[in-house]
């Protein structure tokens, strides 16, 4: 193997792999990211929603995890656009859960902090345009957004202006002997560090045996047309439907999501997945059935069995584990990155890692002596 080129070695430049090299690299520590282009990842199966209360999550780890990352998210921001003077579109506009009348009304449906139950009258003030059928629901101010594609951006910025070495690089295989990994082969020789961090989200799979794969999300967007976007009734907030959600951006556009696929890595949007998308946003907000269409596309979501993440050691002394964030990759972002590079530069382990940890899946890839 080659000599040692860096202390850390993070496989996978996506939002998490960005984002923990960032935090490392602030803190003194010498890091090279390797990223291969591709369009796939999670973050365009995004809309950016920031939605732990909304997503109602019960009451466990996952939750105490997402309300963690959600309240560091205006720092974490705020570092991030001052290191590279641009704007990400964090928006703290609240995320409003409608309900149809033939749903089950859950009134203990969060009943966490800050989050209000809105009747009839109440709703379709608190957000004119809403559909007739919806009786009510769950307005969470504490809830936000970001814009997916723009805080892709500001990370990539932010790590070359902080001079982190970007390899575009495929990585072919993790070599690993016993319980330690030798380095990494990419498609233009091998690589060396004292340290690994596996990021690389749906793909994970293919470098490691551990309980990762992939589930396509399909999305679309329409704009709201320029006559109409002085209108009061604009959208000024999210909407979390049951089965879709509409996302409302700052300049006009409206994201539409998503679809839940298992169809391995199957490229493409489909007719299927676009009319599903589009009756079920129609349904919940009528009003969009009249805007442009802007754009479709598609990503694939790292899932795991029980749909929480894989974070923490993992079964060789130096490799570190950042993966299967399923649908919460950009709001857990801030916390992956600060609670790994802890763990990996001050040997700290956060309590709540344990609840994350690779080992609960029984086949997850022990190194067999």
């Amino acid at each position: 193997m080659g000599e040692i080129l860096t202390n850390i070695l993070i496989i996978g430049g996506g939002i998490i792999g960005l984002s923990i090299a960032i935090e490392l690299k602030l803190r003194g520590v010498h890091v090279t990211v390797l990223s291969r282009e591709f369009h796939q990842a999670a973050t365009n199966a995004a809309a950016g929603m920031l939605a732990p209360q909304a997503e109602n999550i019960p009451p466990s780890p996952m939750l105490n995890l997402c309300l963690q990352s959600r309240t560091l998210y205006p720092g974490w921001i705020n570092k991030l656009e001052t290191i590279t003077g641009l704007t990400t579109g964090y928006w703290p506009c609240g995320i409003l859960s409608p309900i149809y009348e033939q749903q089950e009304v859950n009134y203990n449906q969060q009943l966490t902090v800050n989050s209000q139950w809105l009747d009839k009258d109440a709703i379709h003030q608190h957000q004119p345009g809403l559909s007739d059928e919806i009786i009510g629901g769950w307005w969470y101010p504490n809830d936000a957004q970001v814009d997916n594609r723009a805080l892709f951006q500001t990370l990539q910025i932010a790590a070359k202006k902080l001079k982190i070495d970007i390899a575009e690089e495929s990585v072919e295989e993790i070599i690993r002997s016993g319980s330690k990994v030798l380095g990494v082969k990419t498609s233009s020789g091998d690589l060396q560090a004292n340290h690994y961090i596996l990021a690389t989200g749906a793909w994970s799979n293919q470098l490691l045996p551990i309980s990762v794969y992939p589930k396509k999300g399909q999305m679309l967007s329409v704009c709201i047309p320029p006559e109409n976007i002085a209108i009061t009734q604009r959208l000024q907030m999210v909407l979390f439907g049951n089965e879709s959600y509409i996302v409302p951006r700052k300049n006009g556009q409206i994201v539409i999501g998503a679809t839940s696929e298992n169809v391995e890595f199957t490229p493409g949007n489909t007719p299927w997945g676009m009319q599903a998308l589009l009756t079920r946003a129609i349904r919940l907000y009528p009003e969009l059935q009249n805007y442009p269409i802007q754009e479709f596309w598609w990503g694939f979501r790292p899932a795991t069995p029980d749909e929480l993440p894989i974070l923490g050691s993992s079964a060789w002394d130096n490799l570190t584990l950042a993966t299967g964030h399923y649908r919460n990759g950009i709001l857990l972002a801030p916390v992956t990155a600060i609670m790994i590079a802890d763990l990996i530069e001050q040997q700290k382990s956060d309590p709540l890692l344990s609840h994350f940890h690779y080992s609960r899946f029984a086949d997850s890839g022990a190194p067999h002596h």
